[in-house]
C-alpha cells in the first residue's frame, strides 16, 4: 500500500525538517515547499497529496492566499500553522475551510496525531462522497469522474456542474437555478455561460452525455435512466 503523501509548506527549513522527520517516522511520505507559490505548484503537480500542513506567514503568497486558491478546486484536508494564537486568525482559517489550526510552538507528536485523525476522518467521508449515476461515478473527495470505468478530466466548473446535475437527478432545472447554485450569483439573462459548459461537459462524457436532457425554454434535466437524446439534447 502506498504511503500517504503530506505537503509541508513553511519558509523555515528547520521547521520543515522537524515536521518531515516526525511524519516520515510515522510512515508518511513528505513533499516540501518553502513559500506559497511553490506550494501551489507542488499541489497541482502531485495528484497523490493527501493532506497539507500550511504555515500562515510566508513570502510570495501567505497561507491564507494558498488556502483560498486550493479551496477553489479541492477539499483536501489542510492544517494551518501559525505563530499567532488570536481568535480572529482561527475564525478566518475555519471560514476558508481549514480542518485544523495549530499554533507555534507545538509538539510534533501532537501534530502527527492530528494528521492521523484528520486522514481517518477524510477516509470515512470519502466513501460517502462517491456517487453513481448510470455509467458515471463521481468521487467528490478526490475530485475525479469515471465514465464507463475510465477517468475523465473535467474542469472545476464542469465537475461542479455534473455533481449538481447528479444530486438533482430527474428534476427539471432552470438556467437561473443552475447559475445561482453552481456559479453562486444571480441570473442576468445571459444563458451562454451555462450552455457552453453543458456542451463541453456532454462532449467529455462521450456517449453518456445524453444523460443531460435539454428542456426547451427552461434549462436541463439529468436522467441516467433515460439516455435517449431529446430533440435539443445535443445542442
Amino acid at each position: 500500500m502506498d504511503k500517504p503523501v503530506i505537503l509541508v509548506v513553511d519558509d523555515e527549513s528547520r521547521m520543515r525538517k522537524l515536521v518531515k522527520d516526525f511524519l516520515t517516522r510515522s510512515g508518511y511520505a513528505v513533499v516540501e515547499a518553502e513559500d506559497g507559490s511553490e506550494a501551489l505548484e507542488k499541489f497541482y503537480q502531485n495528484k497523490s497529496i493527501s493532506l497539507i500542513i500550511l504555515d500562515v506567514m510566508m513570502p510570495k503568497l501567505d497561507g491564507w492566499e494558498v488556502c483560498r486558491e486550493i479551496r477553489k478546486s479541492s477539499r483536501i484536508p489542510i492544517i494551518m500553522l501559525t505563530a499567532k494564537a488570536e481568535e480572529m486568525d482561527e475564525l478566518m482559517g475555519f471560514e476558508l475551510g481549514v480542518d485544523e489550526y495549530i499554533s507555534k510552538p507545538f509538539s510534533p507528536k501532537i501534530l502527527v496525531a492530528r494528521v492521523e485523525a484528520i486522514l481517518r476522518r477524510a477516509g470515512a467521508d470519502a466513501s460517502a462522497d462517491k456517487v453513481k449515476a448510470g455509467a458515471i461515478i463521481v468521487d467528490k473527495a478526490a475530485h475525479v469522474v469515471y465514465v464507463d470505468g475510465k477517468p475523465v478530466e473535467l474542469s472545476y466548473k464542469e465537475f461542479e456542474l455534473l455533481s449538481y446535475f447528479i444530486d438533482n437527478e430527474g428534476l427539471a432545472l432552470s438556467r437561473e437555478k443552475i447559475l445561482s447554485s453552481v456559479w453562486n450569483y444571480d441570473y442576468f439573462g445571459d444563458a451562454r455561460t451555462i450552455d457552453t459548459h453543458v456542451k463541453k461537459l456532454r462532449s467529455k462524457l462521450g456517449n453518456r452525455g445524453n444523460y443531460i436532457h435539454t428542456i426547451w425554454g427552461l434549462g436541463y434535466k439529468f436522467d441516467s435512466k433515460d439516455s435517449t437524446p431529446d430533440a435539443q439534447g445535443q445542442e
